[in-house]
């Protein structure tokens, strides 16, 4: 069996390290990474708690497959209790740091309590301890894992840490690892600033070598690859143009959410997309994409590192961005350009560098600065207030909130608040395009029905990476679907939110899913872990952890009424594209979900469901 068989509770108050042995039967009914930490977390939590306080808890989760051969086997996941929905929070991030942990022989890390003083968690194999960060508070990721290697003298550590925004408790704060990797989204790393825990490093030296059948195993992984390397979108578009190929492409479908939703298409997508990354630039020939690179265990490679234009006026004075680093991912670049309306590709490399570097999610940054954008042009907002004139197309705005919200400054900290809260507090609220609490990322939910339904019903809130159902109704993977019919879609997203969720859990990355079924995933895990685990049963996995985070929402106070879209998409039609007209037809999909999940009209799991799935 390729788990590690034991978990480290860290207990942050009393400053204990303890190990313990996994819980099998869990393993064997929720799989691990996602779905083994999330049922540690409900098992042990109030649903109830403050996010920010020190009773909630934190969990680092790797899978079965994370750290094997298995292509893309890198993946890790943070749980916990999330600060900007209040939600269940489930954070996945790729990069080197999942598969140390799993070879330094742990499945899982539990972090309790809070420390009286900053401190990180460094684990080498067997060995555990809380060290003193007060050197390291204030810090940048950047600065702060170079730090760690320098301080162990030993480069190859593995970090995963907040920045700033961590530690200033931006609502939306992330969790870095490998400098620009991240568990990015619901806050994860407020949570973590919360604790005074600024990073958790690891080293691992013994590999995983207990995998149940290594002959089946290598067949299997082998046959996965091959699938991979043959299949148009994982072995040709993502290796060559990273997700940023997307950009066009929805923008074409009219379905690129445009300066705030308001519009569907954006006349700059063809400035900031994959083809314009790669594009010799006028000022000195050379490409702002300068290579792509992979995740532990990663056969397709759709990681972009970038370089910023040395003439451009965000990185005037400021050396430490003329490298070349982390490059924009096709939601980073929505949100941080089409969102906003703007289409300057430095501007936008930029504050993603920034949200790298001090560690917050460009998703819900982007997303926050649309709403300000918005506000501004109406004159709720004005430059006194902003510190800058903010209309929408400021790439010179977009740059100084990213400052201002990493320095966690003057409207910075406003910014930090998330949109739902920032349009609450200035009286707009309709203007915040969330579904609980969280950004949308960056397909119009009016165009594409099916994923307006997979935002408002995700578990984490807004969310496209937990039923990915554009991959069906723009892309045809599996099968083509109509993006503006309503018919049919409560069953393809259940099938996605389903089968998302053994992906997450078996600890591999979800866009192996463009080219695998679970029919592909279910002879790896087989080989590694055990026969039982047939493509029926990963199903049912599935449908169990689905259930088991919605009914840990539903005791943290959450309704049907949560499960809905802001106003603009439910009454205003899209203005152009082929959805011209059209608006989300939620009310009609969500009472045909609820019945096909097994809930009450309510969106509360019934009694047989439950018991069906052994909750």
């Amino acid at each position: 069996m390729s788990w590690a068989g034991k978990l480290l509770r860290v207990n942050l108050t009393a400053g204990t390290c303890v190990s313990e042995p996994i819980n099998m039967k869990w393993a064997k009914e929720y799989l691990g990474s996602r779905g083994l930490a999330s049922k540690y977390l409900v098992e042990e939590l109030d649903p109830k708690v403050d996010p920010l306080s020190a009773e909630n808890k934190m969990i680092w989760a790797t899978g079965p497959l994370t750290g094997t051969m298995a292509s893309t086997g890198g993946r890790y996941t943070v749980v916990t209790k999330g600060p900007l929905t209040g939600a269940i929070a489930c954070s996945n991030s790729g990069g080197y740091w999942g598969a140390e942990l799993k070879m330094a022989g742990w499945d899982m890390v539990i972090v309790e309590g809070k420390s009286p003083k900053p401190v990180y968690l460094f684990i080498e194999n067997d060995k555990a301890e809380l060290i003193d960060a007060s050197d390291l508070w204030g810090k940048t990721v950047w600065e702060t894992e170079p730090a760690i290697k320098t301080k162990h003298q030993d480069p190859q550590i593995r970090v995963s840490c907040i920045g700033r925004a961590g530690e200033n408790e931006v609502l939306y704060a992330a969790i870095v690892n490998d400098l620009h990797r991240a568990a990015g989204r619901s806050g994860v790393g407020a949570v973590m600033g919360s604790k005074n825990l600024k990073a958790v490093a690891v080293r691992g030296t013994k590999g995983v070598g207990n995998i149940k059948n290594p002959k089946a195993f290598m067949e299997a992984t082998r046959a996965g690859k091959a699938v991979l390397a043959g299949n148009a979108v994982t072995g040709e578009g993502l290796p060559t143009y990273g997700t940023q190929v997307l950009m066009n492409v929805i923008n074409e479908v009219g379905a690129l959410p445009t300066r705030n939703h308001q519009d569907v298409q954006f006349d700059g997508a063809k400035d900031i997309s994959a083809e314009a990354m790669a594009t010799p630039r006028a000022t000195d020939g050379k490409a702002h994409l300068v290579t792509n690179q992979a995740c532990f265990a990663c056969t397709i490679a759709c990681g972009r590192i970038s370089k910023i234009d040395d003439t451009h006026f965000s990185i005037e004075n400021k050396p430490q961005y003329m490298n070349a680093s982390g490059g924009l991912e096709y939601e980073a670049a929505w949100a941080l350009g089409a969102a906003n309306g703007v289409n300057d590709l430095e501007a936008l490399q930029f504050a993603n560098m920034l949200c790298n570097e001090d560690g917050f999610d460009p998703i819900s940054f982007g997303a926050t600065v649309g709403a300000v954008m918005e506000m501004y042009e109406m004159g709720v907002l004005t430059k006194e207030q902003l510190g800058i004139e903010a209309p929408f197309g400021s790439a010179k705005a977009l740059c100084y909130f990213a400052e201002i919200t990493a320095n966690g400054v003057g409207f910075g900290k406003e910014l930090g608040l998330g949109s739902a809260r920032l349009t609450k507090k200035y009286g707009q609220p309709d203007l915040s395009m969330s579904v609980k609490g969280q950004e949308f990322p960056a397909y119009d939910g009016r165009v594409i029905q099916g994923i307006g339904l997979a935002y408002a019903t995700s578990n984490r809130g807004a969310c496209h990476l937990r039923g990915y159902t554009i991959a069906s109704e723009v892309l045809g993977i599996p099968v083509k679907t109509e993006p503006a019919d309503t018919q049919g879609k409560p069953e393809l997203v259940k099938a996605f939110q389903d089968a998302t969720a053994a992906f997450d859990s078996a600890g591999i990355c979800i866009f192996t899913s463009f080219a695998w079924t679970l029919a592909d995933v279910a002879p790896q895990l087989q080989a590694a872990c055990g026969d039982e685990f047939t493509v029926e049963n990963l199903t049912t996995i599935g449908e169990r952890i689905w259930n088991m985070e919605r009914d840990f929402n539903n005791r943290a106070g959450f309704t049907s009424k949560d499960d809905r879209l802001p106003k603009r998409l439910m009454t205003e039609a899209a203005k152009t594209g082929p959805g011209k007209g059209t608006v989300s037809g939620l009310d009609k999909m969500l009472p045909e979900y609820y019945k096909i999940r097994g809930w009450d009209p309510e969106g509360r799991p019934s009694a047989e469901t439950l018991k069906r799935l052994g909750l």
